[in-house]
């Protein structure tokens, strides 16, 4: 979904100034010493696991394993989480945190490239999904997981949290995606109005957006990244979480080298198609009952996926338990711009919902 916007890092990426190459080796180094897990009943591993026929990376970190285990689902498509690691540190000490760079995305495209990524299908997408709950829940002795589910990730979370409540402890959804069968507008109607805004200086942008309609299973890849490009850009939130919280997270991140960034931008461009498969995807007509304690974590100032159709469908849910809130001064990636937010949410609202671990 914003391959095309990070792309835009790529030059710097490619060919970076000698000072630059030096102050980011100090800010690794910081951030790789702040990630250190050291506490006696804590865990740091990470690897290739096969899941779906081929090696999928996973990573699981935590200060004590006996703290509720979440298992992340990433957006993009293709966007690993493993970046905002330093960003969300202060997670671990409360929950055991699962991220799983899906086929498509991050360590697991970076190892083998595109001829490596098998079927790449919202449906395989799912299937995999199930064969990491299953290894988490073996690999760490625990019945059910805690889901989070960010931007694009949303989309296959719900169908996970509706489909498998024995899995699933809670489900969380931040930058929640509601697509309805396309006839969701809110974010390309406030595109609209912005470019209109601005005057001579986005007629051009505004006439390639109305050109293109709001019907988005009419539009091409192409058109896509476009529109993710001027909604993020056209909105000084958006735009500047895209430079100090994105991009900034992708430039300093300790486990990521040079190629490792370069490997990152391909693999959100290799699976963005993903992004037009779900264009389709009604929530209504899937199911709005869950049988897990619901939760949405919204940005309150999210112009990509808007906090109005999130409250919609949240209205709609019938579940056990369930609860929604505005995260403050955020834009899209809300829970990476206001981590600390984040997990107050997560510790008020998810937490008593999660049996103790002994």
């Amino acid at each position: 979904m914003l391959a095309t916007v990070l792309a835009a890092s790529a030059a710097v990426l490619a060919a970076p100034a000698a000072g630059l190459l030096g102050h980011r080796a100090l800010r690794r180094a910081a951030l790789a010493e702040r990630l250190r897990i050291t506490t006696p009943n804590g865990i740091d591993e990470s690897g290739f696991v096969r899941i779906g026929g081929i090696d999928q990376w996973v990573s699981i970190r935590g200060e004590d394993l006996r703290n509720p285990v979440v298992l992340e689902i990433l957006g993009g498509p293709g966007a690993s989480n493993l970046v905002f690691l330093p960003r969300t540190r202060a997670w671990e000490r409360h929950f055991t945190i699962v991220r799983w760079d899906m086929r498509g995305a991050g360590r697991t495209f970076a190892a083998t490239g595109p001829a490596g990524q098998g079927e790449m299908s919202l449906e395989q997408l799912h299937r995999d999904a199930l064969e990491v709950t299953e290894y988490v829940r073996t690999r760490l002795g625990v019945p059910r997981v805690v889901l989070v589910a960010n931007s694009f990730g949303t989309v296959l979370g719900l169908r996970l949290a509706r489909s498998h409540p024995e899995l699933y402890s809670a489900y969380v959804g931040t930058d929640q995606n509601v697509i309805a069968g396309g006839r969701e507008r809110s974010a390309y109607d406030g595109l609209v109005a912005r470019l209109r805004h601005a005057g001579k200086g986005k007629r051009k942008e505004l006439a390639a957006v109305t050109a293109m309609g709001a019907d988005k299973a009419q539009w091409s890849v192409e058109q896509l990244s476009a529109y993710n490009k001027l909604v993020l850009t056209t909105d000084a939130l958006s735009y500047d979480t895209m430079k100090t919280v994105v991009i900034r997270s992708l430039w300093f991140s300790p486990l990521h080298t040079l190629r490792g960034l370069r490997a990152y931008l391909k693999a959100m461009a290799f699976s963005e198609p993903l992004a037009l498969a779900a264009v389709a995807v009604d929530e209504w007509e899937e199911g709005t009952e869950f049988r897990i304690p619901f939760f949405v974590f919204q940005g309150d100032a999210d112009v990509l996926t808007p906090p109005g159709p999130a409250k919609r469908l949240f209205d709609d849910v019938t579940a056990p338990v369930k609860e929604f809130a505005l995260i403050r001064d955020a834009s899209h990636f809300a829970s990476f711009r206001r981590p600390d937010q984040f997990l107050d949410l997560m510790l008020a609202k998810v937490l008593p919902t999660c049996a103790p671990r002994t």
